[in-house]
């Protein structure tokens, strides 16, 4: 055989080193000379390291930004490029595909054949169409009714390898202390806090060989909670994807959003409450078209608000999940929906905004009045914490999952904000749980 074949990989600090894991890292007929970063900030220029790649790369593999991909893949001589990120429309799909085959390499999308793991334990996975579609709140509420039938639940999230890579192959956070000593970012504490709080330990990492294996010890069943919209990890015996009601169209536009729709045992249309008019006969006609023998659910995000008196008439800046209004695309999130539900006035942040978050809104030009919570870095960290100071607010509603109350100072009062799914059409997710659970053999 001749030389190996020069491979690129396009991530963003999650499915890239996935694919690399299982697809690439001990084959010696591909030798992958880079990874690409986009979407998450500070990722580019550092390495996958040697713990990690394995040993035909003793020196771990370089991650570059995907703003020089042209030149990358000219300079390098590469020969195939492989598309491991999520969260694109189909539009923004094609836009990498022109943009590979221009500077004359081959273009790869691996599907879940080459990359899903196959677990010991029954598993029911949450996907979504889009990044904001209200997926925690499905999750929460399957992890809720597994354990109401006395079935131990080990969640599974999507990767955020965002900090030392070395450090997180496999990461267990059961407890506030768990993630305190862990570092973790704002992003992070997103997705692992709803899980500390209900009591049930939640498991993530870089080498999700092991991080299976790992949850696999614990729990009877395995909920793979999705990142972005992503393909799961690991193949499930039954899969639930949420659409967004607020987003129609997306269902059948987004990468690889319309492939969890066509491979979805059930679809959940969420908030159906802060619809547009059509919009769920909209999403669910398209949900026939591609996936005929899906079931339907429709739901609300129910604003959950610690204090809700405590916002009429105040002025209030309401941070948001930072993904969810950053590439997720959604305008705001449950904090904007319940700061004007109970009165308040919305501060618009961006007047005050200081530098990463300055930013995001021009780099982001569709979010609403409303702070994303970006937390990659203690830069933007200092700068969220710095926006907030200078916005003329009394309160500060967080709609975002993760604990931020230290960065606001001030004397500025602190209201937490949560969304729950309630359904009002279709089967609910008990029922959801019961199929799942029979095709298991659990039931």
């Amino acid at each position: 055989m001749g030389h190996p074949v020069k491979v690129l990989i396009m991530g963003a600090g999650g499915r890239d080193f996935h694919n690399f894991n299982v697809v690439f890292r001990s084959d010696p007929d591909y030798r992958v000379m880079a990874f690409t970063a986009t979407q998450i900030p500070g990722i580019a220029g550092r390495r996958y390291p040697p713990e990690l790649s394995g040993p035909l790369y003793p020196e771990g593999i370089p991650i570059l930004p995907e703003d020089d991909l042209r030149r990358i893949v000219e300079d390098g001589g590469i020969d195939l490029v492989v598309l491991s990120y999520s969260d694109l429309t189909n539009a923004e799909l094609g836009d990498r595909v022109n943009r590979v085959i221009a500077s004359g390499a081959s273009f790869m999308v691996l599907g879940p054949k080459d990359t899903m793991l196959v677990p010991s334990r029954p598993t029911i996975a949450v996907t979504a169409v889009k990044t904001g579609a209200g997926k925690s709140t499905a999750s929460r509420a399957i992890a809720r009714e597994l354990r109401s039938r006395g079935i131990r639940v080990a969640p599974i999230r999507h990767p955020m390898a965002y900090g030392d890579l070395s450090r997180m192959a496999v990461q267990r956070f059961a407890t506030a202390g768990d993630l305190e000593r862990a570092g973790l970012t704002i992003e992070e504490r997103e997705e692992y806090e709803q899980y500390v709080r209900m009591g049930i330990p939640v498991f993530a990492g870089v080498d999700y060989a092991r991080v299976m294996a790992a949850a696999e010890l614990e729990g009877d069943v395995i909920l793979w909670d999705g990142g972005n919209n992503d393909l799961p990890f690991i193949r499930p015996n039954y899969m639930i994807t949420v659409a967004d009601a607020m987003r129609p169209g997306l269902e059948a536009s987004a990468f690889p959003g319309e492939a969890n729709v066509i491979d979805a045992d059930a679809v959940v249309i969420n908030k159906a409450d802060q619809a547009p008019p059509g919009a769920v006969d909209a999403i669910s006609e398209n949900v026939r078209r591609l996936n005929p023998g899906a079931r339907i659910t429709v739901a609300e995000s129910a604003v959950v608000v610690e204090e809700p008196d405590a916002l009429r008439g105040r002025n209030a800046i309401v941070v948001e999940d930072a993904p969810t209004v950053t590439h997720g695309g959604a305008p705001y999130g449950a904090g904007y929906v319940a700061a004007v539900k109970y009165g308040a006035t919305v501060i618009d942040p961006r007047p005050y905004a200081r530098g990463s978050i300055a930013d995001a809104y021009r780099r982001y030009p569709q979010m609403g009045p409303v702070l994303p919570s970006m937390g990659y870095s203690e830069d933007q960290r200092r700068d969220l914490a710095e926006t907030l100071r200078a916005a003329p607010a009394d309160v500060v509603v967080l709609g975002t999952p993760a604990d931020i109350s230290a960065l606001v100072e001030g004397g500025k009062r602190v209201i937490r904000v949560g969304y729950e799914l309630k359904v009002i059409d279709g089967p609910t997710i008990g029922e959801l749980v019961e199929e799942f659970l029979k095709r298991s053999g659990l039931g």
